[in-house]
């Protein structure tokens, strides 16, 4: 694959992910610690992160390296949970230390039911 294919690839994979968690280039870029120029040429498929920066992308995101640069075989198995309601839930847990042990939900649970467990993790541990 040449460099300007990857670079197509990755721009498209991240501009999904970005729509898919409701984020902005601005946000995307203050929480790498990197200028919104870079995340632009990264949108535009004129340069790619380094590696480290790929990583941090995907932590954020709750993804695989491979989901940002690889083109997805089947669309139905994309992404892990299959309600993006669900998925944003999913990442606000996601990025809470105390909350990750909801991972263990099945990838099909109801958004609202994902909540309230979260809710009732929150109250046994005494933060609400």
């Amino acid at each position: 694959m040449s460099e300007k294919e990857f670079n197509a690839i990755f721009s498209q994979r991240l501009r999904y992910f970005l729509e898919l968690h409701d984020m902005t280039q601005v946000e995307l870029a203050k929480r790498l610690g990197v200028g919104t120029t870079s995340v632009s040429n990264w949108i535009n498929g004129t340069k790619t992160p380094r590696m480290d920066k790929v990583d941090a992308i995907c932590a954020i995101f709750g993804i695989r390296r491979k989901d940002l640069m690889e083109e997805p075989e089947d669309s139905d198995q994309e992404r892990y949970y299959i309600d993006d309601e669900t998925a944003k839930v999913a990442q606000e847990i996601f990025e809470n230390p105390d909350l990750k042990i909801l991972f263990d939900a099945a990838r099909d649970v109801d958004p609202d039911d994902l909540r309230k467990a979260a809710q009732m993790l929150r109250v046994w541990k005494g933060e609400v």
